[in-house]
């Protein structure tokens, strides 16, 4: 139970004690950091450059103005460059991606098969990238598989069209695979279809 205090210093006295009860007491290292930052805390550690030789930085400081600003101009000119590069690719594919019909896009996305579809895109893209052979032959028989293929081939900006033949006594799908015309290097992307759908899955497209 706190006494009765009748005059002001003796109050003062009170609550300077009763505040040292409820606050515990500071040790060294605690004391110390309320001095900090320096000059009354720790030492500051040495900088990076204080431990290099000084002979070396001079020749980074004493460099010729005009040396410095060609090598700063080749800098920005190669990743201008680079940027450029990035961009293009970026384009290219995209524009590959719109050529694929949108329910076929919708299923690539949704059921991608890495395994499969980059099967097919290897055997389509040879074929688009070489300069002989007039069509590509592929028998799939599974109807999502063919649409997974067709997919592939409109990223390519190939024909492709599957029909029905009889081989003996059974009836097999065939898809013949074409170039376009005016198809050219242009329509052949930097970036593959299974490297656009995986980032696209990883939230980079």
């Amino acid at each position: 139970m706190i006494p009765k205090v009748s005059n002001r210093r003796s109050r003062r006295w009170l609550n300077d004690r009763l505040l040292m009860e409820l606050v515990p007491r500071l040790n060294a290292e605690e004391i110390r950091g309320l001095f900090a930052p320096p000059p009354f805390g720790d030492d500051v550690p040495l900088s990076v450059f204080c431990l290099t030789n000084v002979e070396e930085w001079d020749k980074f400081r004493n460099i010729d103005m005009d040396k410095e600003a060609t090598i700063m101009d080749a800098l920005e000119g190669k990743t201008s460059k680079r940027k450029n590069c990035v961009d293009n690719d970026k384009v290219a594919v995209l524009t590959a991606w719109h050529r694929v019909d949108c329910r076929t896009r919708e299923a690539l996305r949704r059921n991608f098969l890495p395994e499969l579809v980059s099967s097919y895109e290897q055997c389509v893209r040879a074929f688009a990238e070489s300069g002989d052979g007039e069509v590509l032959v592929l028998r799939v028989q599974d109807p999502f598989h063919r649409l997974l293929l067709h997919g592939v081939c409109e990223f390519y900006n190939l024909v492709s069209v599957t029909t029905s033949q009889t081989e003996g006594n059974k009836a097999v799908k065939v898809t013949k695979i074409k170039k376009k015309k005016k198809a050219g290097s242009a329509d052949i992307p930097n970036i593959t279809l299974c490297n656009f759908l995986k980032m696209a899955k990883e939230g980079f497209w």
